[in-house]
């Protein structure tokens, strides 16, 4: 059974990007006769603004796309995910980290590792074999446990859109947190373990989460989980070419009136290549027939490519 989802953080209101990767997901799961599921990613609850996620919804329905079955909320499954935690240690997958992130810098450079080229930089696993002293802020997975358990640091995954991916997860990915120092989990942890709670065969995401994807698959096959199919969708850019995102100020949708939510859509659509109805689309009352298009436009030109 097919079974898809989005999952905003709660963090501020919809923008063109979220609402892309909504459009996307939901036209997958109905092309697909699946269910679209809906979860607030609210783990880092510093961040979350209170009643976005009721924002949200509201923002979702004026925009046609209604989910199936309840809004699930991270921040209501920590017992889940320490529990993932616990099954991880039992197996010598997981480490404590007491490393500070100015002194993890100063390890790379010692070791003359290039920041930029590394994203979002290995570790090197200075904790790996003990706290030397230290006190625990930390737990990181250690890819280099996994990687000899299993024979092999490479990782292969087919993407939908994408295409054949692979990721040497000790050069490219190293040991990285499950749980963070200020006590919160990592969405690594998170993602994965929702995704099996929840059945989720199907991930349809922005293209930025593409790279999050290896870490994903590794924590699935240690914890004998079942792999969803994935694929990635192209990003929305701003003016000055970087994705748009909360961080670096997206308009939130123009939903004012029913002319603007009909040009909301009309734009998030043809950012998925989907122009069917797009040029008569212009009232309210013609966007479930025109979702309904888009679905078969999407179904026409996708359903072929899932991949085993």
């Amino acid at each position: 059974m097919y079974r898809g989802r989005f999952a905003p953080s709660p963090t501020g209101e919809l923008h063109a990007g979220s609402l892309v990767a909504a459009l996307a997901s939901y036209l997958d799961a109905r092309a697909h006769q699946g269910e679209w599921r809906v979860r607030m990613e609210d783990i880092d609850g510093p961040r979350c603004v209170p009643g976005a996620d009721q924002t949200i919804m509201q923002q979702l329905q004026q925009c046609g796309l209604q989910w199936d079955g309840e809004i699930a909320y991270q921040s209501q499954r920590n017992s889940l995910y320490q529990g993932a935690l616990d099954q991880l240690l039992a197996q010598g997958l997981v480490y404590p980290c007491g490393c500070t992130r100015k002194e993890i810098e100063e390890s790379q450079a010692l070791m003359g590792l290039n920041l930029e080229r590394h994203k979002a930089a290995v570790y090197p696993g200075s904790c790996r074999d003990g706290l030397q002293g230290k006190s625990a802020r930390a737990w990181r997975f250690n890819a280099q446990a996994w990687s000899a358990k299993r024979g092999s640091p490479w990782v292969h995954w087919t993407d939908r859109r994408l295409g054949a991916q692979t990721q040497n997860v000790l050069d490219e990915v190293g040991d990285f947190v499950l749980k963070r120092a200020d006590g919160l989990w990592a969405y690594q942890l998170a993602v994965v373990v929702d995704d099996a709670a929840q059945g989720i065969s199907h991930v349809v995401r922005g293209q930025d989460l593409a790279d999050n994807t290896a870490r994903q698959i590794m924590l699935q096959e240690a914890l004998g989980l079942a792999r969803p199919h994935y694929l990635h969708t192209p990003l929305v850019l701003g003016p000055n070419g970087e994705k748009l995102s909360k961080q670096n100020g997206a308009k939130a949708l123009d939903l004012s009136t029913e002319a603007a939510i009909c040009n909301t859509m009309r734009l998030a659509a043809s950012s998925l290549d989907l122009h069917t109805a797009s040029d008569t689309f212009t009232a309210m009352s013609q966007l479930p027939s025109v979702l309904a298009q888009w679905t078969d436009e999407w179904a026409r030109r996708e359903a072929t490519k899932i991949e085993a």
